[in-house]
Formats: C-alpha cells, sequence, structure tokens
C-alpha cells in the first residue's frame, strides 16, 4: 500500500505496523461523520434516489402475494454480489436446481448462504436490532460449509487481512489493524442506532463505506457489506419488503465501485462515493419496479390463458407460483400443492397448452419446465438505462 497517494486526513490516516522486513502500511479510519454539508451533486442524486426508492416501497405495500417476488429478488441479488467476489452460478442455475432439489455446488451454496444469512437477519430482528452481534451471526451464515469455511465464520478477525496482491506488504489496501477493530466496530454500531441528522439513504452509504474499509472478517466482507445495505433499509422501513438489489449496479460499474471507496479514503472524498452509491440506488430501485410491475402483468397474462381454456384450482395456483421460480418438476409441484404426481402430471400439460411452461434440458432428476417468459424477465440486465 502505497501511503504518498493518502493526502487527506478528512477519512482516516496512515499508520506504520510491524518492524524490518515485517514492517507495513495499514489504514485507519476516522469515526463516520455525523453531519455533512451537502454538494448540489449530492442534493440531487439524493432527491432522485428518494423518489425511486419511494415509488418502490409504495409497490411493495400493494403487492398480493410479495413473497412470490421477495424470493427470486434476492436470488437475483445474492448471484450479483457473489460474482463480484468471482462465484460463477447464474440465476438460472440457482434456480434449476432449487427446483429439482440438487446437491448444491460450491458456487451455488455461496449464492444460497447469502440468502439465508439475509433471511437469517430479518428474522432475528424480531429479537434483536442491528448490531455487531447479528452481523456476526449473518455473517457465521454466509460462510456456512463454503470456500471461507475455514476463516473464522461468525468471528471477528484477530489477525491483519488486505486486498490485493500476496501479503500486507504489497497490498493495493490495508485495512486497520485487528488490535484496533472493536474501537471501529464501536463506533460502526453506536452510527446505526444514534440520533444522526443524516438522511436514511447517506447513513446507508456511510454504513458501506465504513465496513469495507474496516474489514472486519477474513473472508465473506464484500457479499456481507452489501448485503447489509439492503437489511439497513428494510430495518429502519424505509423498505416494507427485500425488493432492492444493488449488487448487479455495482457488478457492472466495479472499477468505479471500487474507485469511489478508495476515493474516500485516499482524498476524504465522501461526497463522491454519497453521490454514486445514490445513482446505485436509483437506478436498480427504477430496474426493481420495472421488474415487478412486469412480473405482475405476466401473471395476469397468465391467468388470462388458463381462463381461456377453462383451467382452474390447482393449475391457477401452480402459474402463480412460477414468478417465485419459473422452473418446476412433477415431484415438487405434488409436494408444494399437495397433490398426486399423476395430478401434477396433469396440471404441467395444462400449463404446456396454455403455452405458458415448455420442457427444459437442463432437468436432471426428473422431467424440468420452465416459464420462459418468466426466466427472460428475471434474467435481464435489470432494464437499466445506463
Amino acid at each position: 500500500m502505497n501511503p504518498d497517494v493518502y493526502r487527506s486526513a478528512r477519512a482516516g490516516r496512515v499508520i506504520s505496523v510491524g518492524r524490518g522486513d515485517a514492517a507495513y502500511y495499514a489504514f485507519e479510519p476516522t469515526e463516520l461523520p455525523r453531519s455533512l454539508e451537502f454538494t448540489a451533486e449530492v442534493v440531487n442524486a439524493l432527491s432522485s434516489a428518494d423518489q425511486a426508492l419511494g415509488r418502490l416501497a409504495g409497490a411493495g405495500r400493494q403487492l398480493p402475494n410479495p413473497h412470490l417476488l421477495i424470493r427470486p429478488y434476492l436470488r437475483r441479488e445474492a448471484v450479483a454480489s457473489s460474482r463480484i467476489e468471482g462465484t460463477q452460478s447464474s440465476l438460472g442455475e440457482v434456480l434449476a436446481a432449487e427446483a429439482q432439489v440438487l446437491p448444491d455446488t460450491p458456487d451455488r451454496l455461496e449464492v444460497l448462504n447469502y440468502v439465508r444469512a439475509l433471511e437469517l437477519g430479518l428474522d432475528r430482528l424480531h429479537e434483536l436490532p442491528l448490531c455487531n452481534r447479528l452481523i456476526r451471526e449473518m455473517h457465521a451464515e454466509l460462510l456456512r460449509g463454503v470456500r471461507g469455511a475455514e476463516r473464522e465464520p461468525g468471528e471477528f478477525r484477530r489477525s491483519q487481512n488486505w486486498i490485493g496482491g500476496r501479503g500486507p506488504s504489497e497490498a493495493l489496501f490495508v485495512p486497520p489493524p485487528a488490535s484496533s477493530l472493536a474501537s471501529h466496530l464501536g463506533d460502526l454500531e453506536r452510527f446505526i442506532h444514534e440520533d444522526v441528522p443524516l438522511p436514511t439513504l447517506v447513513r446507508a452509504a456511510l454504513l458501506h463505506y465504513q465496513f469495507e474499509t474496516i474489514h472486519p472478517f477474513l473472508d465473506g466482507n464484500g457479499r456481507l457489506g452489501r448485503l447489509l445495505v439492503v437489511f439497513f433499509l428494510v430495518e429502519r422501513g424505509v423498505l416494507p419488503q427485500p425488493l432492492l438489489y444493488l449488487s448487479a449496479f455495482l457488478e457492472r460499474h466495479r472499477d468505479e465501485y471500487v474507485r469511489r471507496l478508495q476515493g474516500v479514503r485516499e482524498e476524504g472524498d465522501y461526497e463522491g462515493w454519497i453521490t454514486f452509491f445514490l445513482e446505485a440506488i436509483a437506478v436498480q430501485a427504477e430496474a426493481a419496479l420495472r421488474t415487478a410491475e412486469s412480473l405482475l402483468r405476466l401473471s395476469a397474462d397468465f391467468r388470462e390463458r388458463l381462463r381461456a381454456i377453462r383451467a382452474r384450482g390447482s393449475v391457477v395456483d401452480a402459474a402463480e407460483g412460477l414468478i417465485a421460480n419459473p422452473f418446476v418438476t412433477a415431484p415438487r409441484l405434488a409436494s408444494a400443492l399437495g397433490i398426486t404426481r399423476q395430478g401434477a402430471l396433469y396440471v404441467i400439460s395444462t400449463l404446456e397448452k396454455a403455452r405458458i411452461v415448455i420442457e427444459d434440458s437442463r432437468g436432471e432428476r426428473a422431467v424440468l419446465y420452465v416459464a420462459p417468459e418468466v426466466l427472460d424477465l428475471l434474467q435481464a440486465d435489470d432494464g437499466a438505462v445506463e
């Protein structure tokens, strides 16, 4: 890490750690600011993000069956966030594997652990506020049984970590030493709970920045830091459901994402990072809203197709379930609807007749069917206009 590029002490300072050949530089962040003077650029970005998120929240509160959309949304976010870290599972692969109850590959397990970590956190909110204890529990779930599981899941690090290079002396960035971690994590927890005179979205931006800078775990920091954004917004009541997925935007703009985070550390440019973060909120909230509206229209169209051939009952229920996962097998459908295998085969044949599902070549344990129109909507590049 080159100390000469850290030209501002606004967000922290570079310190020297160790002696002799073992010496290296690390970054000690300051406490998070409790107030900021907003530039016109930040104000405009905040207005756009607030409006977009408000529209998404409003739509979320009106959804007749929000769980149908939450399920694929969480998996979209998990796939994109894991892909930033190098995991290569696609959304279609994850959904198809779930529909067939296939054994999890290492890549798929990382994606599903992300979903489970968020679901665990949301469930635990009934007992705990967002705090360091809850963050550790979510981290333990995130790394359960996957690559990095040997790196102390659920425990804040007790040794130095780094980003890039083979060691801290040649790293691109070195977070604070483990000896000062408790102080930084204490400030992070206070920042979450204090009555800070900052808009919630700005606080979310600062929370994510500081978590990534502290890098409190030996592994999984990136995924957990992105997960915390959605979790924080739901916990604060800004979103009624976890319908926002930022990782798709951050993946498309990965270089700028890294550059903006580093810009705070090197130049004290909180405003540049916050503006970028708010742009991500606005773009992805609009994309999530468009996807939700498209899926709901498609669901209504499915009902019309079934009405035209006078299908009802379990067939209609099955068509609605395709919004949550567009893949289906007869055994899984029989279990979900509480019907016989023969009944499930009849339902699928009726869905085929209505041009809702077709056979898919990815079937391994049973014949697999997919609703291609649903899958296309879920796998679209978020409909974002760049």
